[in-house]
């Protein structure tokens, strides 16, 4: 085999120059994932010892600029088949960063500001970097890596500088730098949603998404079970270890109704919002996910007749809002499903009205009977439409079956 040819030295290539390219994620981007399983952790491990509003604003502002980060790399990656030596490399380079990210967290309010900063920069010029590489060795003849790459390498630039402002300006630029990432992405004419070759592989991002869902929502399981851990599990209640059950359950029904109604849906249509609301109510979902698994730790730390803590059930009826309108959202963006039929929008308003109502009630009544409720919002999601489905199409078999019997 001639060398160029080998996925170690063959150079990057756009998967519309590729025969046969396949949406399956490399070994590389899920190794690269793997760096969020701790992002993710210590976000909420932020959010838990600050559940007010200005804490929350932090965690979800963070939260919201790893995101982008993994997301411009998966597009990256999305776009250009790309598994070459160097780009290992580089692709470590950028574990390495989202490390310093990670161990920046729970400082990031004081002294963890700089590192986070400037690790994020070096960062975001990694990928610009990867960009220019293609336009650089003439894989891409357009302009779309060229204005990639640049626009990254400006930005690079924006967030090294925050790093060394004083609050609050700090995290003013770094916001701006993250609102300017996407316009430039979005705005009409220039932006790089414009580029006739800015077309990711769709199944490819659906699959990124639909593992970076399984971390993030799988978080929940950490914060139960740690908290758990250190209270020491034969230490507690009856009543403690069925919330922690209960709360066990939850998570995987987040799961559930994410995979069986929009994992691995790919958008209706390439027209460019679509694709970006597409891409935003990912965004949405997963940082509803996470807020729902810092709620659960909840369920730890109360038996059946206490109310369950306030902050953390405003958290949790908030989260799980949330996931469902973006889940909602999301149906509405992607290819019709047979599961469409019968998760529906009502039943999808029904569990986030009902999400919503019992923060109002969680403070005059027992956790179980707040767990109760918001439990039901949850279930009912996947509860309504197994049992419709079985129903109808049950029906359905069975007038086909008479139909067939009829005609013979």
């Amino acid at each position: 085999m001639p060398l160029e040819r080998h996925p170690m030295w063959r150079a990057p290539q756009h998967h519309m120059d590729v025969e046969n390219a396949h949406d399956h994620v490399h070994w590389i981007e899920l190794f690269y994932d793997l760096i969020h399983v701790v992002i993710i952790f210590l976000l909420g491990n932020f959010l838990s010892d600050h559940l007010n509003l200005a804490g929350f604003t932090v965690f979800a502002g963070i939260f919201i600029a790893v995101w982008f980060a993994w997301a411009d790399s998966s597009v990256f990656n999305s776009l250009y088949v790309s598994t070459d030596v160097k780009h290992r490399l580089l692709m470590s380079s950028q574990i390495v960063t989202a490390m310093v990210m990670a161990a920046s967290i729970p400082h990031i309010l004081d002294k963890g500001w700089l590192y986070f900063a400037l690790a994020y920069a070096v960062n975001r010029f990694i990928t610009g970097y990867l960009f220019y590489r293609t336009n650089r060795l003439g894989v891409e003849e357009t302009v779309l890596a060229s204005k990639v790459s640049r626009n990254f390498f400006l930005l690079a630039i924006v967030f090294a500088i925050s790093a060394f402002l004083p609050k609050p300006f700090n995290f003013g630029l770094f916001a701006l730098g993250i609102i300017s990432i996407q316009l430039l992405y979005m705005l009409p004419k220039v932006g790089i949603l414009e580029c006739s070759r800015f077309v990711p592989r769709l199944g490819h991002m659906a699959e990124r998404f639909a593992l970076l869902l399984l971390i993030v929502v799988g978080e929940g399981f950490f914060k139960l079970v740690i908290t758990l851990s250190e209270k020491g599990v034969y230490k507690v209640n009856p009543e403690i270890f069925a919330n922690f059950i209960f709360g066990g359950f939850a998570v995987f029904v987040l799961c559930w109704i994410y995979f069986d109604f929009v994992g691995n849906g790919k958008p209706k249509n390439t027209k460019k919002w679509t694709l970006v609301s597409w891409w935003i109510a990912h965004l949405f979902l997963m940082l509803a996910a996470v807020m729902v698994g810092v709620a659960l730790a909840g369920e730890v730390k109360v038996g059946f007749w206490q109310p369950y803590p306030l902050k953390y059930a405003a958290v949790g009826c908030a989260g799980l809002a949330l996931y469902l309108a973006s889940l909602l959202w999301i149906q509405c963006t992607i290819e019709t499903r047979i599961a469409h039929r019968f998760a529906t929008p009502n039943i999808r308003l029904f569990g986030i009205a009902l999400a919503i109502g019992t923060f109002f009630i969680v403070p005059y009544v027992p956790a179980l009977v707040g767990n109760l409720l918001w439990g039901t919002a949850l279930i009912s999601q996947i509860a309504i439409p197994v049992t419709r489905g079985y129903l109808v199409l049950s029906k359905e078999e069975q007038l086909a079956d008479e139909s067939e019997i009829k005609s013979h």
